[in-house]
């Protein structure tokens, strides 16, 4: 990508590398292969599998034209939503999700129309955490192994198939986008691996508990889009919620104009290094996906 004059600065260090982007067409490569060899070797249902292949794909293409042209901020949440499509028309859902502490409730009306959610929002929450060298590898691999022993306690092995496929993809790149990063995964990745985790939880039926998994992704964006108080794109901010200080330690802009992060309120109390930064997100996703497994025996069912 480097040559291909694809690349970016590394804003959270000093001297301001150049990193080469779009790095994150490895993994929609990697679950788009992986899944396609999967079809024939007919474990799983081929509506689940395709539909999930090509939500996949059309998200990850949606990232690659945003890399390439980025995208109005209000184009790319709808061109996500617009790639659960597939699992809408070949219907392989299930509109009878199941919640704790209520069980199994009938949406058969509904459900549709809560999808393309269900796809859009933990692709646009996890592209908008993957900020800092391997927080989004770090933490969708968190999340990606909370769905796989899920399924697992579940008994669903053919199913675990699908976040095993997701989470040997970011173990790969993670190796790569880890502190000091060699590469970026760019919109491309991030989006893909938003998409992958909602797919999984809508065609596995395990909604509620990769919802739990996926907050502090979710509070992340509810935040920065609650006191922006629009969609925004990260280049379009021009009072950034961290800055970098002499020291190379990272500390909260103060200025009122900054959005406010996830991490710009991990960073209120005191500067803290890169890899200290990181080191809080992946805790609180740990936090999250413990209670996410959690949320799994409270559901009083066999989802």
């Amino acid at each position: 990508m480097k040559k291909l004059g694809k690349v970016g600065v590394d804003i959270h260090k000093l001297d301001k590398p150049l990193i080469p982007e779009m790095c994150g067409l490895a993994i929609l490569i990697s679950i788009a292969t992986s899944s396609l060899i999967l079809s024939f070797l007919n474990i799983l249902n081929k509506k689940i599998l395709f539909s999930f292949i090509l939500t996949i794909v059309f998200t990850g293409l949606t990232g690659v034209i945003d890399d390439l042209k980025p995208l109005n901020p209000k184009l790319k949440p709808a061109f996500t939503a617009l790639a659960s499509l597939p699992i809408i028309l070949l219907q392989a859902y299930d509109p009878h999700p199941y919640l704790p502490f209520i069980g199994k409730v009938r949406l058969t009306i509904l459900y549709p129309f809560l999808i393309p959610f269900g796809i859009s929002v933990p692709a646009n929450a996890v592209n908008m955490m993957d900020v800092f060298n391997g927080v989004m590898p770090g933490t969708c691999c968190l999340i990606s192994f909370t769905a796989l022993i899920a399924l697992l306690i579940l008994g669903r092995w053919n199913e675990a198939i699908l976040p095993a496929i997701l989470l040997g993809s970011l173990i790969a790149f993670y190796l790569y986008n880890r502190f000091p990063a060699k590469v970026f995964s760019g919109d491309v990745g991030s989006l893909t691996v938003g998409a992958t985790i909602g797919a999984i939880a809508i065609l596995t039926k395990i909604e509620a508990i990769m919802v739990v998994a996926l907050m502090p992704h979710i509070m992340n964006a509810f935040y920065g889009l609650s006191s922006i108080g629009r969609l925004y794109e990260r280049r379009e901010i021009t009072s950034r919620p961290i800055k970098l200080l002499e020291n190379g330690k990272l500390t909260a802009n103060l200025d009122n104009n900054a959005p406010i992060t996830l991490s710009r309120l991990i960073l209120l109390q005191e500067p803290l290094t890169e890899k200290e930064v990181f080191k809080a997100i992946m805790f609180l996703t740990l936090i999250s996906s413990i209670l996410a497994i959690l949320t799994l025996f409270l559901v009083e069912i066999k989802i």
